[in-house]
């Protein structure tokens, strides 16, 4: 009979999936660090997330193997780290991991002194591999320490020289870069994305392919600046071959991490809260660009996929991540045989999915649209699809993980505020404030301070809940009484930048002042706990954070765009509805910083350069007084990136100076850096200004 490590207390679901593992786990934290210098023996230091495949493959195969997890006991403090919940562990030691392998991953296995300095690492092993080099590190530690510990010094230095900003040096390709601020960014990387694109099956490059939101919406910003339909040929195409494909789940709807094939049919099954947020938005900017209502249908299902339990939790956010696997095996719960579609579904629903007898992976069905783009389901096939979705909620349904992640909840806030604003639907604007409201009351104490993540608490566990950062428990006294969970961890900069950029859209969303207040609450603390004054650029955690062996800086935009790129385009946002110049004067900072960055590897930095193109183009501001609904809406049907919105409620800006819309009858003032057109009072009048 297995006894419980000490995991069991942990609330992130990814520690509890180990916590009957037979290993002598940690989570990460003085007493594994101290355990580690007492003993004097060295860490391995295990690094993953709950929905990760490869993460339960190697769980299965060593920490639940007693003679694995009796090896690692003897020669190891191992610990056990949820990249989600500490992106500040997870970015140094994958540092340390591409820089011994060449490339990195989850699960992450990094070998480290009792310091935390680390001297080997690589990703998934197999067992027979992972017990050799086990025995291996174990004799270099007793015969060759020495050695061990010049090389973790040389890597540990290494980390800490590469934790600042990029520069050209640093970014392969490099060549003379023209001086930053010059000039927008957004064609050259426009033209450099084109040159990668596939033309056949959209996204760029081949297998594995990545929806890549964010590089996206930048190619609509540069559509919009240019009007060149090539460009906005990529991204219909992309969007099109994502939405046919099974990498969107054709029958709840949302999309699944990504794509093991080039043509996006069979996907890696875990569906991530962040991928669906940023495609709702760029599916949204889609359906603005175009009209195309496709797009608009693939918003809709999304966000029902986002407001449909387990996602959505009762009476709090948004659960991050559902598993890929489901009974141990992966993808169960999507596919289909041909027979069982065609007796729950029909043969017309069956076609339209494109369900064959020999299957399409592993002599199973994985649903996709065959006639590309044609996503609109006649009666026939639309009961079917009812009824194909019915039968699948009587399967078991991939594991859940519920934590609450701060960033990941603001990211699907803006874009349910946004998309809510733009089709007119009020529901989902509600929901954006529902959420926004229990992330200030749970994820922000009461001295001001946000926290990363916030886990529901089950009575029995409430007990032996570790202590943590409750909020409104000043330095954090554990789950708070009379409440249902417990935040724990230090906010990074990423979640402060996304709570700029999802307060400032709900306030854009409702016109109300109360969250111009909170974005502008959010900024400044972003500025005070995070900023690196000799670079510009915002660490990716706190000034009163941990301190670890190096203190990393997010800057390249991935699956997520980085903490300084939100930050730019979420400050630049602010500073034009708001008036406060140093929003602006520190997002210009960074984007000059980043000027010959942006300029040599643009595709690398996607966000930023959206930020920087905003910055050296120009923000539009609109303000409308009175209630006039008419000329609200006019301003957000059409996709125009560059405009920012005021109106409703009254807050301190320049925008609203003298302008109460009393007598007036309300109007619309297009306005440059706050100098203003002549207010219109017709929406024609105002779609020709804009």
């Amino acid at each position: 009979m297995s006894t419980a490590n000490r995991l069991a207390r942990e609330t992130s679901p990814y520690l509890r999936q180990h916590a009957d593992n037979p290993v002598d786990w940690y989570p990460w934290g003085p007493e594994a660090l101290e355990a580690a210098r007492e003993s004097d023996r060295p860490i391995l230091l295990s690094v993953g997330y709950s929905a990760c495949h490869w993460c339960h493959v190697m769980a299965h195969e060593s920490f639940e193997d007693p003679a694995t997890a009796g090896l690692m006991n003897e020669t190891f403090v191992n610990i056990k780290v949820d990249r989600e919940e500490r992106p500040d562990i997870d970015a140094i030691y994958m540092d340390a991991v591409q820089a011994i392998a060449g490339g990195g991953g989850w699960p992450m296995t990094v070998f480290l002194l009792p310091d935390g300095r680390p001297f080997f690492g690589g990703t998934y092993f197999p067992r027979q591999r992972f017990t050799d080099l086990i025995q291996r590190i174990d004799e270099a530690w007793t015969t060759k320490r020495e050695g061990i510990e010049s090389d973790a010094e040389r890597l540990a230095e290494a980390i800490r020289r590469g934790g600042g900003l990029p520069t050209p040096s640093t970014l392969s390709g490099a060549g003379n870069a023209p001086r930053p601020g010059a000039a927008s960014p957004l064609p050259a990387a426009a033209e450099a994305l084109s040159a990668r694109f596939d033309p056949e099956w959209g996204g760029f490059g081949q297998a594995p392919k990545f929806p890549q939101p964010s590089i996206l919406d930048m190619l609509l910003q540069a559509w919009r600046r240019s009007g060149d339909q090539r460009i906005l040929e990529v991204v219909t195409t992309t969007l099109d071959a994502m939405a046919s494909g099974g990498i969107y789940d054709h029958l709840a709807g949302g999309f699944a991490r990504y794509s093991t094939d080039r043509r996006w049919l069979v996907p890696h099954f875990e569906k991530m809260l962040y991928d669906n947020a940023l495609l709702t938005r760029v599916y949204l900017h889609a359906w603005q660009a175009t009209g195309a209502e496709r797009y608009r249908q693939v918003v809709d299902e999304t966000v029902g996929y986002l407001l449909s339990p387990p996602v959505r939790q009762e009476g709090a956010g948004f659960s991050s991540a559902e598993d890929a696997d489901s009974e141990g095996v992966e993808g169960r719960f999507y596919v289909w045989d041909r027979d069982e579609v065609l007796a729950v579904a029909g043969t017309e629903t069956a076609d339209w999915y494109g369900v064959s007898e020999a299957g399409n992976w592993e002599g199973k069905n994985i649903l996709f649209r065959p006639e590309r783009g044609a996503l609109a389901r006649p009666p026939t096939v639309e009961a079917g699809r009812r009824a194909l979705l019915a039968t699948r909620g009587r399967r078991v349904r991939p594991g859940l993980d519920d934590k609450v992640l701060t960033e990941w909840n603001a990211m699907a806030v803006a874009a349910l505020a946004e998309a809510g604003a733009v089709l007119d639907r009020p529901a989902w604007v509600e929901t954006a404030v529902d959420v926004a409201e229990f992330l200030l009351g749970e994820l922000r104490r009461g001295d001001g301070r946000w926290l990363r993540s916030w886990q529901h608490v089950s009575a029995a566990d409430r007990e032996t809940a570790p202590d943590g950062e409750g909020p409104g428990q000043g330095t954090g006294t554990g789950v708070p009484a009379g409440r249902s969970g417990q935040a724990r961890h230090l906010a990074y900069a990423a979640d402060y930048a996304w709570l700029v950029e999802a307060f400032t859209r709900v306030a854009e969303a409702t016109g109300r002042a109360r969250w111009i207040g909170e974005a502008r609450r959010a900024a400044d603390d972003l500025l005070r706990l995070f900023s690196d004054p000799d670079q510009a650029g915002f660490y990716t955690a706190g000034s009163d954070a941990e301190v670890l062996i190096a203190r990393p800086m997010d800057t390249y935009d991935g699956a997520l765009p980085s903490a300084n790129s939100v930050a730019a385009l979420a400050l630049l946002r602010l500073a034009a509805l708001t008036g406060e110049r140093s929003y602006r004067d520190r997002a210009e900072q960074l984007l000059a910083v980043m000027g010959p960055a942006l300029a040599t590897a643009p595709t690398a930095f996607s966000t930023m350069v959206s930020a920087a193109d905003l910055s050296s183009e120009g923000i539009t501001e609109v303000a409308v007084t009175g209630t006039r609904p008419d000329l609200v809406a006019t301003v957000r049907r059409a996709y125009r990136p560059e405009v920012v919105l005021a109106w409703g409620e009254r807050y301190d800006s320049p925008l609203w100076e003298g302008r109460d819309g009393e007598g007036d009858g309300g109007l619309a003032y297009v306005c440059r850096e706050w100098a203003c057109q002549a207010p219109v009072a017709e929406p024609a009048a105002l779609a020709a200004s804009l």
